[in-house]
């Protein structure tokens, strides 16, 4: 069993900042990308940024010099610094991950999700 675990969610006013984390544990070998996706009501779900096991990231350009996108490799966690919050931003957050269990399997997980609101 393999578990994502996601805190830092909240209501923040425009131009604030909002700091995500997601704690993987579990049965883990190795983890591999990890990255935070986002859906608004009505809306698909979306790739925000993500992160390789060796650090090199990718953002979606409508959060690019706004978001930041960080991994602590010995506590199985990603994190998403977001600054200069827009209204636009929110939207439920969830975090994913590809990992390879003991049994040397391959697998893609997602978090349970959490709300960021943000306010005009």
């Amino acid at each position: 069993q393999v578990q994502l675990v996601e805190s830092g969610g909240g209501l923040v006013q425009a131009g604030g900042s909002l700091r995500l984390s997601c704690a993987a544990s579990g049965s883990i070998r190795t983890i591999n990308t990890m990255g935070w996706y986002r859906q608004a009501p009505g809306k698909q779900r979306e790739l925000v940024a993500a992160i390789t096991s060796g650090g090199s990231t990718n953002y979606a350009d409508a959060v690019k010099g706004r978001f930041t996108i960080s991994r602590d490799n010995a506590k199985s966690t990603v994190y998403l610094q977001m600054n200069s919050l827009k209204p636009e931003d929110t939207a439920v957050y969830y975090c994913n991950s590809n990992l390879v269990n003991y049994s040397g399997y391959y697998y893609n997980y997602w978090g349970q999700g959490t709300q960021v609101t943000v306010s005009s």
